[in-house]
């Protein structure tokens, strides 16, 4: 496999009490993107950040925030996401009725739009929108927590999201999340994915962050 692999280090698992130090570890490593994620405890049970938190933190890294909004009724916060410096905004097809409009809603601040998607949700839910996105996010775990075990029943649908990438729209970047590793890593490697987002296993690691990242792109 030739394509180049990416990391994108999610904040969820790093000691928010040293926050400006974590998010300063993340931007001097081999990461890729630093992933965002933003719960309302209403489409997952948990609460986390929100976008007066991500405009703070925005001084401190050069990398993509790739802001993963897992909360109900995103349009109506779209705006806020952008203004405060995320450069992708990835919203759950679950979570919003009028999804063309919210994803023309993302563009219209001039940041790539994402859609992700549950692990019950079926890949076809995105057929009529993948023309207009730059990202599809399949979560491998139930949204809400970190450190959750990777359900290996997503593989098949990762691998027919990636033909229906190839197909549709062959720019669009397939993003995976939820109990990565460096075994699970190689799966999803395996079935397609271009992006890797990873937590836990980063900030746990007994060696370095970057030796961390390096194992999770098999290099």
């Amino acid at each position: 496999m030739n394509k180049k692999i990416k990391v994108s280090a999610s904040i969820l698992s790093c000691d928010f009490s040293n926050l400006q130090s974590e998010i300063s570890k993340i931007a001097q490593s081999t990461a890729d993107y630093l992933h965002l994620d933003v719960m309302d405890g209403n489409f997952v049970p948990n609460i986390t950040l929100g976008a007066e938190i991500i405009k703070q933190i925005r001084p401190y890294s050069t990398l993509p925030f790739d802001t993963h909004l897992m909360i109900n009724n995103p349009e109506q916060h779209i705006a806020a996401f952008a203004q405060a410096g995320s450069d992708i905004i990835t919203i759950h097809q679950e979570a919003v009725i009028h999804l063309d409009s919210a994803i023309t809603q993302i563009k219209s601040f001039g940041k790539k739009a994402g859609v992700s998607i549950v692990p019950t949700t079926h890949e076809s839910n995105l057929e009529y929108i993948l023309e207009k996105i730059d990202l599809i996010l399949v979560m491998t775990v139930n949204p809400g927590f970190g450190g959750q075990k990777f359900l290996t029943s997503q593989l098949k649908k990762i691998e027919q999201v990636r033909k229906m990438i190839d197909k549709i729209n062959p720019q669009a970047l397939l993003e995976v999340d939820g109990g990565i590793n460096e075994q699970t890593a190689k799966l999803v490697i395996e079935a397609g994915a271009d992006v890797l987002v990873s937590g836990s296993y980063l900030f746990n690691h007994p060696q370095s962050f970057n030796t961390a990242i390096k194992s999770l792109k098999n290099e």
